[in-house]
């Protein structure tokens, strides 16, 4: 394929991008009934209050998506060292693929297109490091948070629920192990004979050292909580009767639940209104502004980024060119 035919092909594959992702968040922004009932909400609420309220949700968004950015540009420092305003564009461009992609799958892609053509599956290899450090964390929170929900809400023998923490402690174990130690995942990969012709890609997971996970886990866990935050804030507001504990305790169930599963960004705003209702109905019977505070958020840190991310699309290199080569 000639030099002219690349680049035409190019543009149209960026145009079609952004063409089916604002024609997939327009449908469903329209047909949002959770977003109208969050509207609803607020008619009584000053306008002052509102404007502030979520201004420092929405600030908490970019909060986010920049840690994000400062992660993946630490995560490719051993790889193809990027700028920090090269890693937001590559995550934000990579939010706009996210929202038609089964679980996210399209977030790698836009970031990965940003690197030189032979670097992008070692950059797979690198994000799956720091996707794997924000899940550590989610299931570690979220066992602890279960624990606290079975004692006060399940009826349970005493040394039943003595065999819950116990499993929730080694399952937390085993997380954070792992995580401290994935370069045991190269030598299992290297000791399998068809996935050891692959070695170049996956041999950066031998290069992260613990000091090094533990400054990608940091990241992580200001994101965590960052996100945690934002619900925080918006369930106190809209429902004020609430304890705090209770409040952190759902959070970090419900990220516990959604990420176990599998889901479509524009579509996953059904399953955390469902998840998040059956959740804090044990603490709360205003189910309305539940779904109307899940609803929102998703709005804010999915949709708002997505559109923004549309502008990094037309940045996007496919074929590379002889710079990057």
């Amino acid at each position: 394929m000639t030099g002219k035919n690349k680049k035409i092909l190019s543009i149209f594959i960026k145009a079609a991008i952004v063409i089916f992702a604002f024609w997939f968040i327009y449908h469903k922004l329209v047909a949002n009934k959770n977003l109208h009932d969050f509207s609803t909400l607020l008619k009584n609420i000053p306008q002052t209050e509102i404007i502030t309220v979520i201004g420092i949700v929405v600030l908490l968004m970019f909060v986010n998506w920049f840690l994000e950015a400062g992660k993946w540009k630490y995560l490719m420092s051993h790889i193809e060292p990027i700028s920090f305003y090269r890693a937001i564009e590559s995550v934000f461009c990579g939010l706009t693929l996210a929202i038609f992609t089964p679980n996210r799958l399209g977030e790698y892609g836009g970031r990965v297109f940003f690197l030189s053509p032979k670097r992008r599956i070692v950059g797979i290899v690198a994000m799956s490091v720091g996707s794997i450090g924000q899940l550590v964390l989610t299931n570690v929170f979220g066992a602890i948070a279960a624990c606290f929900f079975v004692y006060r809400f399940i009826p349970i023998d005493h040394v039943l629920f003595i065999a819950v923490v116990f499993l929730a402690v080694f399952f937390c174990l085993f997380f954070l192990i792992f995580y401290f130690n994935i370069r045991w995942l190269n030598g299992i990969l290297l000791s399998i004979k068809f996935t050891r012709k692959y070695k170049k890609f996956y041999s950066i997971l031998g290069r992260y050292r613990k000091r090094e996970l533990f400054k990608i886990i940091i990241y992580c866990f200001a994101r965590y909580l960052v996100f945690s935050s934002q619900y925080f804030i918006l369930f106190i507001w809209l429902i004020p009767g609430l304890h705090y504990a209770d409040i952190i305790m759902m959070t970090c169930l419900l990220f516990l639940v959604q990420s176990a599963l599998p889901s479509l960004d524009l579509f996953d705003v059904g399953i955390r209104s469902v998840t998040a209702v059956e959740l804090f109905k044990h603490v709360t019977d205003q189910h309305v502004a539940v779904i109307a505070c899940t609803a929102s958020i998703w709005l804010i840190n999915i949709i708002i980024p997505a559109i923004l991310g549309t502008y990094f699309v037309f940045k996007l290199n496919f074929f590379g060119n002889l710079k990057s080569n």
